[in-house]
């Protein structure tokens, strides 16, 4: 009964250890230039394509030798494990720095683009303000002017009716005036005639 266990438990740990890593795990090819995949585990079988540092593979089945891996494109074949790691290539973290720095090399040419018709954008906003206001002030400077203008206007119209009753006035003076100077020529000549008059019966 022992021995079953003892058996079940170094097959367990078989299992962790040997097995479990052969589930759809990512690993790479290690530090070197160039790996030899096969189409069995051992170097007497077919080479079926060279794999080179920063290779992405998935474990297809692992041994303490020769694993079972997956291209991506779809090729299966053997590759010595010890140039297998889970540890993501150094090479492999440039490509993807330069491609991740290119990423952001556009979007930042992207934002620059954006952010160029957003300035242009906020100056024409600008401009607009700058006119509304200047038309909002002249605006203001002709509502002041038609102010003005009315007052004087009034202004105008009063002065234009006094000076029509000063004209009125004035007429009215100059025909008193006249008559006043008509009667004292008349009164003056009958007076004259009067005199005459006497000076003739003194003379008879």
């Amino acid at each position: 009964m022992k021995k079953t266990y003892k058996y079940l438990l170094i097959l367990f740990l078989w299992t962790v250890f040997f097995i479990y890593p052969s589930f759809a795990e990512d690993i790479y090819v290690a530090g070197i230039t160039k790996v030899t995949m096969r189409t069995g585990p051992g170097i007497k079988h077919k080479i079926i394509d060279i794999l080179t540092s920063g290779d992405k593979l998935e474990m297809v089945e692992y041994q303490r030798d020769w694993s079972q891996v997956k291209t991506d494109k779809g090729r299966t074949g053997w590759v010595l494990t010890r140039f297998l790691t889970q540890e993501i290539p150094d090479a492999f973290l440039i490509e993807k720095l330069k491609k991740d720095n290119q990423e952001l090399i556009s979007k930042f040419r992207v934002l620059e683009a954006e952010n160029k018709i957003l300035a242009d954008k906020n100056s024409a906003l600008v401009n607009f303000e700058e006119k509304y206001n200047k038309l909002e002030q002249e605006s203001a400077d002709f509502l002041k002017l038609e102010t003005k203008y009315k007052k004087v206007m009034e202004e105008f119209a009063a002065q234009k009716e006094q000076i029509g009753i000063l004209k009125n006035n004035l007429n009215q003076e100059q025909k008193f005036w006249f008559l006043i100077g008509a009667g004292v020529f008349i009164f003056g000549l009958l007076l004259g005639l009067i005199t005459r008059k006497k000076k003739r019966n003194s003379l008879l």
